[in-house]
């Protein structure tokens, strides 16, 4: 729990997207409920209050951009948050995983550094902030295979195109604004087979950390498209040392270790930068030359569909300080399903775009010190 010198007033969720589906607000108020209990406070808040001078800690819906905007609601260090805080809008996207081509344009704050620093945890490929960069990042590429084009505003795949001609470019950079190009970017790399995606992550809370590795599950939606359906993570109490002390195969002690050289890499090289939730997806696939590759994909400094999982693993390491290690997982069920017994319910009803929708957490297989 929360040090009562350090207590908050309140947990105000501050929802910065322009729209946020009914199912996505009831659990992020529900996980917003669960944080005042693990920081000792009185209540929760739906938005800003007229006074802003109260000791408050935020839950943003998305990673937020600009410290000396965010410091004027006191948010000054991961202590004041659930989430993250970067300097400039393409930091908080897949566009720090890769390097720009030589001689591009270079969007406000970038730096060679990040990419230099994090080479051995990244795939091949190039982020770009013109089209005239994409051009150029695709030639370099294709001669080694197919190149896979990553919008870097869209979320579980959406919207990536799979090229193996320069000529396929074009139509897509048809549809993409300049401007939108120039403060976001764009993600060109190596396309992967057979892949394998790997969540690993951290999360610091009043005082307690907690780092996980998992998978993500998929399911269908009413239109039967194959969308997100949960996280199973194995949680540990402590640092990511915490974690490479489970026993682990090959891949997933190199996911781990790429995982904190890539955040490593954001601390030393983004002024600004804070996160009190870190979440990374690793791929492992093969190229099409054969070679098999891990590399970091993309970041979440922000609220994301494991945090009701990672909510009961923290209340669980708050309740016990003699527990070590936990199973935790979050399920989301395209109808209204009946409950396992050790359900803890974060959403269930029609939502007016998903239709028929529930979403549990589970925690379970509790490991304790001697």
């Amino acid at each position: 729990m929360a040090n009562v010198n350090d207590r908050k007033t309140a947990v105000i969720l501050l929802d910065t997207r322009e729209h946020t589906p009914e199912h996505e607000r009831a659990v992020h108020l529900k996980i917003a409920e669960r944080l005042a209990c693990l920081l000792g406070c009185d209540q929760v808040l739906n938005a800003l209050p007229g006074d802003i001078n109260g000791r408050y800690y935020y839950l943003p819906t998305s990673t937020l951009v600009g410290p000396e905007r965010y410091a004027a609601l006191g948010i000054q260090s991961e202590a004041d948050l659930f989430g993250g805080l970067v300097a400039q809008p393409y930091m908080a996207t897949k566009a720090i995983s890769h390097p720009l081509p030589a001689d591009a344009v270079m969007p406000p704050g970038w730096t060679d550094g990040f990419a230099r620093q994090a080479s051995d945890a990244l795939l091949r490929g190039y982020s770009v902030f013109s089209k005239a960069d994409a051009r150029r990042a695709v030639q370099l590429l294709l001669p080694e295979g197919p190149v896979r084009v990553k919008p870097v505003l869209a979320t579980a795949g959406r919207g990536q195109c799979v090229i193996t001609q320069a000529a396929e470019l074009e139509p897509l950079l048809g549809e993409m604004d300049d401007s939108t190009l120039a403060l976001y970017g764009l993600v060109l790399e190596e396309d992967l087979h057979d892949v394998e995606t790997f969540s690993v992550g951290q999360v610091r809370v009043a005082g307690l950390t907690c780092s996980y590795h998992g998978i993500q599950h998929l399911t269908h939606d009413h239109q039967g498209m194959s969308v997100y359906g949960g996280s199973s993570l194995a949680v540990v109490r402590g640092g990511y040392d915490a974690l490479l002390q489970l026993p682990l195969e090959e891949h997933l002690r190199l996911a781990i270790n790429q995982a904190m050289v890539y955040e490593a890499a954001a601390e030393q090289h983004f002024p600004g930068f804070l996160a009190s939730r870190r979440n990374y997806d690793i791929a492992r696939g093969t190229t099409a030359n054969g070679q098999v590759r891990s590399g970091v994909l993309e970041q979440s400094w922000r609220l994301g569909g494991a945090s009701s999982a990672e909510m009961l693993a923290l209340q669980a390491f708050a309740s016990d300080p003699t527990l070590l290690r936990v199973k935790a997982s979050t399920h989301e069920v395209f109808a209204q399903v009946s409950l396992p017994s050790d359900a803890t319910l974060f959403y269930q009803g029609n939502d007016s775009e998903l239709g028929q929708f529930s979403k549990y957490a589970r925690i379970g297989q509790h490991e304790h010190s001697e």
